[in-house]
């Protein structure tokens, strides 16, 4: 099966400030196995530290981890991957400073346009969104579930969806075309985060058995 697949948790340094380890552990433990260390902060040798650390933890759940924006701190720890948004580096560079077996994602909004473009330089996934109101990026450009259904059939690496993804909506995305849901709020501010991890994965896992039988 595709390895990228299922809940995509993006951490977050306010909601997770002084827990960012058992939060993602707790994730880890319910099942998540894609991570992206996503921080704002500037102190370089905390940045490293919590890479780092990440990338420890996620090496024992057999889960990747991708690093947001810096693909300079991707390439330092040896992270599995990068994500990029449309201002970050292009994927040619990103992909010499990393390598052939990285994971290279980008940030499309709602353009088909610039997931093609994505697809033909080399990436390997895209993430269009958001699609619904999010605390996280309220400023961000809305986008409809209709692109994820063009997406999937023009394209041929996996797609995420981002924005506002809660367990409540999350299955119109997932049958709309979503490989994979990058959830922040609604999971690290969840009061149980493994349990509200599994409850994702089962999303997935009741998609699969659909899919099985069409």
């Amino acid at each position: 099966m595709n390895s990228l697949f299922g809940l995509y948790a993006i951490t977050d340094d306010n909601l997770l400030a002084n827990r960012l380890l058992p939060a993602v552990e707790a994730a880890l433990a319910g099942g998540c196995r894609i991570v992206q260390y996503r921080s704002k902060q500037t102190d370089r040798s905390e940045l490293l530290a919590e890479a780092n650390a990440l990338l420890i933890l996620c090496n024992q759940y057999g889960a990747k981890l991708f690093i947001n924006d810096n693909a300079q701190l991707a390439a330092e720890i040896g992270s599995h991957g990068v994500h990029l948004g449309q201002e970050d580096i292009p994927i040619a560079e990103a992909r010499a400073l990393l390598g052939n077996k990285a994971i290279i994602g980008i940030t499309c909004h709602d353009s088909l346009a610039l997931a093609l473009e994505a697809q033909q330089a080399g990436a390997d996934y895209v993430a269009f969104g958001r699609f619904f109101s999010s605390s996280t990026k309220p400023s961000a450009p809305p986008a409809d579930l209709s692109v994820l259904r063009t997406a999937k059939a023009q394209l041929t690496i996996p797609v995420v969806a981002i924005g506002g993804i809660t367990l409540d909506n999350a299955p119109s995305v997932i049958t709309a075309g979503a490989d994979m849901l990058a959830v922040v709020g609604d999971l690290f501010g969840a009061a149980d985060i493994a349990d509200r991890t599994r409850a994702y994965c089962k999303l997935f896992i009741t998609q699969e058995s659909i899919d099985d039988t069409l």
